[in-house]
């Protein structure tokens, strides 16, 4: 997909860099097509390491896709510069008339604090309970999943004690579903997170379906019946040096970790990490660009009923 950013975005020339198709401002102004208006909600702390990751799974289908960043001015950003923040990110209250495509909510490094705890909880709940009227399909991520659910549905997360860490194999438990279409048998995916949903809870739900899962990672892929909400709990978007720079990281500060499993070769940190996800991370993202928000949204947002969408105002 034919990505839409800035182009002074640092992420820009890393994707040119890497073939991706970007398009530049001023060609996109000259295509008279409408593009999928998709608002990325960024909680990570290395906010533009993520939005590369994230706009590198955008891209490489023919649509073309305009891309509006946007922060919680509710927290303080402490790994970015204000000015990278104020060039590029736009805050809630800036958008809170527009409607969008799709929604993407990023994991955030919170799982361990109670939701209420999160010192931008108020502004994230806001934001989801907006997306219920002004977003078609959103797309949460790893903490932010566990937060959608919670939020939208009630689904406690649980203390896992030790961090899930690695790369794990995972399989179908909706093969039907059109956001697994292409995915192999067994499939593999990064796991960083000391929190889970459990796979009962989301079973039992009369409103939710769990897609994916893993033996030993448990939850991977969760939908709502109506297609408009998505909670993966991995990180599916993430490099191949992620994981392991989050390893040193927490190594250098004197933390007691275990190796990412499954991550380096023979568990050894001592060697390079090979990729084993990115294929199914890509068409995991592709599916839902296509089959629920390309396919489903209208052209016109502003024409949108409650006849077509029961949920919207």
């Amino acid at each position: 997909m034919p990505i839409r950013i800035p182009d002074s975005l640092p992420a820009t020339n890393i994707l040119e860099g890497e073939n991706i198709f970007v398009m530049t401002e001023n060609r996109a102004m000259h295509q008279d097509i409408r593009p999928l208006r998709m608002l990325l909600l960024n909680l990570m702390p290395t906010k533009i390491v993520t939005e590369t990751q994230i706009l590198r799974k955008l891209s490489n289908t023919p649509l073309q896709i305009e891309i509006e960043l946007l922060q919680t001015i509710s927290h303080t950003a402490k790994n970015v510069s204000e000015e990278h923040l104020e060039a590029f990110y736009t805050s809630f209250e800036e958008i809170r008339d527009q409607r969008f495509d799709g929604l993407i909510i990023t994991g955030a490094p919170v799982e361990r604090l109670d939701f209420e705890d999160v010192d931008y909880w108020g502004e994230l709940a806001a934001i989801m309970e907006w997306s219920r009227t002004n977003v078609y399909s959103t797309f949460h991520i790893c903490w932010g999943a566990q937060a959608g659910l919670y939020y939208h549905y009630g689904i406690p997360k649980y203390d896992l004690g030790e961090k899930m860490f690695g790369v794990f194999d995972h399989h179908v438990v909706k093969p039907s579903s059109p956001l697994v279409r292409g995915f192999d048998d067994v499939f593999r995916a990064p796991h960083s997170r000391y929190t889970e949903v459990r796979a009962d809870d989301i079973a039992a739900h009369p409103q939710l379906e769990l897609i994916a899962i893993s033996d030993e990672a448990g939850v991977y892929v969760a939908k709502s019946i109506d297609s408009r909400h998505f909670f993966v709990f991995g990180h599916p978007e993430y490099d191949v040096e992620t994981l392991g720079y989050e390893y040193w990281r927490d190594i250098n500060k004197g933390e007691t970790m275990a190796v990412p499993l499954n991550y380096y070769p023979s568990d050894d940190p001592a060697r390079e990490p090979v990729a084993t996800w990115r294929a199914h991370a890509q068409l995991l993202y592709t599916n839902w660009l296509n089959y629920y928000v390309y396919q489903s949204t209208p052209y016109d947002l502003a024409t949108l009923s409650k006849e077509e969408h029961p949920d919207f105002d």
